[in-house]
């Protein structure tokens, strides 16, 4: 199965196993996955399939297509009709697609087997092992070929999904965890950052861009970095008595949480406190006292210990009822709550209560089926679940601290409604209006081969 869960941005990455593709995506507006837009693909050996998660308690298929078998890789940008598939059938091929018409909008093939692909409303990138295709999304015009990158066999890259940025990520090392930072618009290489001693098995920008978490293969230490400048901000260390396989890493959309999985039994969310300069207060209890006096020391020790005891824990996890498979993790506001969500490769999507306030271990509420044709199915845990502690429950009646996000060129209908979130000469200059169909590349123009049409970086 292969699967891949996306955040309320649409940025995803891919796992993968037998029989099953599975994409999360969400966009923006005031509720979604990872907090935003709702929404769920999954491709299988027949097609593959669109889902929407209108509730915790129901997961509807909006759309279904046989027509491409043994699909591996399904990107939907944000809610809109746009859909990118790419079929073990023809793995160096692109296809492009209008779903609510069942139109093609075009296709493009390439050198090699296409690894992975990442897209916002102005840039659309293909990342082959040795190679990064930066496309305009309006007109699916190629602008740049990154060549000189050292081999990645995972296509791991990141695009920002703030297109007023567009920055990309991706590995400078074969052998290190470096990351090379590059500007989607000028495409121009904006910086090199040593993020780990070891190679990269996860990055994630914030939805704004100005944020760029990563992970090594090691998976003990998770850090934070600012963009452009790649100055480090924050460092996390998810456990210490075993190295794991980080599978996900994604922010919550306000940019207060970081979330990260792997082949355990277990999902860490931390919590990216607002940096300060100011003097911290006096320690008033013993316990307050003793920390301090070893964070003292730690001046003093080598630099390995210090940098372990500086390292914050996780804030919240989520436990899951089985290790050793590959999942994707995604946080988002649905029905005015957090969520946790986790969809793994045997083909279950879970969804967690998160409280916000004090953190603490999840609360499993919903499991829903990715293989019944739409259709959902209650965890027989579900009935024996504790009831909620009452810290988490009074946010129920409290307004919720995960506001609506003001990125531009975001709107839960794809860009239909032009409201505040999407200024109205956004659409005039700025990149496709994906619900208009006169914004649609023209098809004529889309087919064709980039072998040899290509601009050097």
């Amino acid at each position: 199965m292969f699967v891949c869960l996306l955040g309320d941005w649409g940025e995803g990455e891919c796992l993968s196993s037998a029989d099953l593709w599975l994409e999360y995506s969400t966009s923006c507006h005031s509720h979604a996955l990872i907090i935003f837009h709702r929404s769920l693909a999954i491709g299988t050996k027949a097609g593959y399939k669109l889902f929407s998660l209108s509730s915790v308690e129901h997961l509807d298929q909006v759309h279904g297509s046989n027509e491409i078998p043994d699909v591996y890789i399904v990107e939907r940008l944000f809610s809109s009709s746009l859909v990118v598939v790419v079929s073990h059938s023809k793995p160096r091929q692109m296809n492009v697609y209008h779903f609510k018409k069942g139109t093609e909008i075009c296709n493009y093939s390439y050198s090699s087997n296409i690894l992975s692909i990442r897209l916002n409303r102005q840039r659309l990138l293909v990342c082959l092992e040795e190679a990064i295709y930066i496309h305009n999304i309006k007109d699916m015009k190629l602008l740049k070929t990154i060549l000189d990158i050292p081999a990645n066999p995972t296509g791991l890259c990141a695009l920002s999904i703030n297109h007023s940025n567009s920055y990309v990520a991706y590995p400078g090392s074969l052998t290190t965890g470096e990351i090379v930072l590059y500007d989607g618009h000028s495409l121009k290489t904006v910086c090199t950052i040593a993020a780990h001693e070891g190679t990269l098995a996860a990055i994630a920008f914030n939805a704004l861009g100005s944020k760029l978490a990563s992970a090594s293969e090691k998976g003990t230490v998770i850090r934070v970095f600012s963009v452009p400048d790649g100055q480090k901000l924050y460092e996390f260390r998810r456990g210490m008595k075993r190295y794991v396989t980080i599978s996900s890493l994604v922010f919550s959309m306000d940019s207060q949480f970081l979330c990260a999985s792997s082949n355990t039994e277990t999902v860490h969310i931390f919590k990216l406190e607002h940096l300060t300069n100011s003097r911290p207060e006096e320690p008033s209890t013993w316990t307050g006292y003793m920390g301090k006096m070893f964070m003292a020391a730690s001046n003093y020790l080598p630099t390995q210990v210090s940098d372990m005891m500086n390292q914050d824990r996780a804030f919240a996890t989520g436990r899951l009822n089985f290790s050793g498979q590959r999942n994707i993790c995604t946080l988002s506001t649905i029905q005015k709550l957090p969520r946790l969500l986790v969809a793994s490769s045997d083909g279950h999507l879970y969804i967690y209560n998160l409280d916000p306030q004090d953190g603490g271990e999840c609360v499993l509420i919903k499991t829903h089926s990715l293989l019944s044709s739409g259709t959902t199915e209650e965890n027989k845990e579900n009935d024996l679940r504790p009831s909620l502690p009452q810290s988490y429950a009074a946010t129920v009646a409290r307004p919720s601290t995960w506001s609506a996000s003001t990125v531009p060129g975001y709107s839960e209908d794809g860009g239909a409604l032009r409201g505040e979130i999407i200024p109205e000469h956004e659409f005039a200059t700025g990149p496709v209006c994906l619900d208009d169909e006169n914004e649609f590349p023209p098809i004529n123009l889309c087919r064709g081969s980039q072998k040899g049409k290509t601009k050097h970086s």
